[in-house]
């Protein structure tokens, strides 16, 4: 290793994306993971490219339901009470975050992101040569009361005014997107811009070989402890004592990054919204694109290796076990809305999704080396936004002028 190469800590799809980039720009690019590539949170998400979900997680008044939040271990979003002292001063940013004027700039930055996000991964996909993994069937929204569809109008409404396409159907219509659905449904709304993949870790790991084929990628099992900030470049340390040096580090290590950033003087406000899902063998049910039940939090999506049911959120850190009865609970409700289901002989998995209270990424460089980049934080949108903080991340690390003002996606905003 010399200072002729860049180091990319972290082998999910942000990762993956990020040396992508830097390998096409002429750069030699080293790739540590702890695991291997695309085998931790990456893998298991709901496939969904979903440039339309421009919405911060926060909304106004939401904080209200914090009790709830912590009676009801198995809902949309849940917070194990003893785990609520160590999030208390996440929960208030985040609180913060619903004021009007935060959670319009939070919103703006969101839709400037998904506009290059949408771009970057189609220009990809077809460079890749991936787009036979790519399905553009839409994603219908349900609602089981009209009280419940008329709470979701003020999202939609701030949608259209970001121009995202959809439209509201009654049940007969939506029927003919999606045949079999529980008459307990009374409205939907369908996105016909909607995309999802047909299997997230097939697909990123097929990302990632085609970045081998530029012949300047080179992937190490590594785990990285720190990174020393050098006069021309920067060092990663490795958990067996060692350290190698680049010219520069881009850190994309999903929730694990804090730490990383915090070594650098960047204390980042990181959380980790734990997801579950159960993924069902092929057949299970005929699922036409994805679906989404906003009021419970989950949605189910079709992919080529089985049925995936899964979503929620779950604010409860690294080190707690997994609760494998929020993905059950999700899968209870699945049966319920798609008589038929064959709901046996499912796969349980529990991911940890980097989340900051603004739901915007840190895009950015860190505050002790202009050699050292970050790119996390993404939510539950690190696929959707892959390819967007991979360009990004090239034009900061090669001094580009980006696209769009990464002012908003700062490591030093907080």
């Amino acid at each position: 290793m010399s200072y002729n190469e860049i180091a990319v800590v972290g082998a999910g799809v942000v990762g993956i994306c990020a040396a992508t980039y830097l390998a096409e720009s002429g750069q030699r690019v080293v790739l540590f993971d702890r695991t291997g590539v695309c085998e931790e949170t990456s893998s298991g998400n709901a496939a969904a490219l979903a440039f339309s979900d421009v919405l911060p997680l926060v909304q106004k008044g939401m904080m209200r339901k914090l009790p709830q939040w912590l009676k009801d271990p198995l809902g949309p979003l849940s917070i194990p009470p003893a785990y609520l002292p160590k999030l208390m001063p996440w929960l208030w940013r985040f609180w913060r975050a619903s004021a009007d004027e935060h959670y319009e700039a939070s919103l703006s930055a969101q839709t400037a992101l998904m506009g290059v996000a949408e771009r970057e991964w189609m220009a990809l996909i077809n460079r890749s040569g991936t787009r036979a993994m790519l399905n553009e069937h839409g994603s219908l929204d349900l609602y089981e009361s009209q009280a419940e569809f008329a709470a979701e109008l003020p999202g939609w409404e701030a949608k259209a005014r970001h121009g995202i396409e959809f439209r509201h159907l009654d049940m007969e219509e939506a029927a003919e997107i999606q045949p079999g659905l529980s008459p307990s449904f009374v409205r939907a709304t369908f996105v016909p811009g909607w995309k999802n993949v047909s299997d997230p870790k097939l697909f990123s790991k097929a990302i990632y070989a085609y970045a081998e084929t530029t012949g300047r990628v080179l992937f190490d099992r590594k785990t990285i402890t720190g990174i020393v900030p050098g006069v021309q470049g920067a060092a990663v340390r490795f958990d067996d004592g060692g350290s190698e040096d680049f010219k520069a580090v881009v850190v994309c290590a999903g929730a694990w990054s804090k730490n990383l950033a915090a070594q650098l003087g960047d204390r980042v406000p990181l959380e980790t919204e734990r997801g579950y899902n159960t993924t069902l063998p092929p057949g299970a049910f005929d699922v036409r694109c994805q679906l989404i039940f906003p009021a419970h939090g989950f949605v189910i999506t079709p992919l080529s290796t089985g049925l995936r049911v899964g979503g929620a959120v779950e604010l409860g850190g690294l080190k707690r076990p997994p609760n494998y009865a929020r993905s059950r609970a999700m899968l209870e409700k699945a049966k319920r809305f798609l008589p038929g289901l064959r709901a046996e002989g499912g796969r349980e998995w529990m991911g940890y999704r980097p989340s900051l209270p603004d739901s915007l990424p840190v895009i950015g460089k860190s505050t002790a080396s202009p050699y050292v980049t970050y790119a996390f934080g993404h939510g539950h949108l690190g696929l959707t936004q892959a390819a967007a903080t991979g360009a990004l991340v090239r034009d900061l690390v090669l001094g580009r002028t980006p696209p769009i003002s990464l002012d908003p996606y700062s490591p030093q905003r907080f």
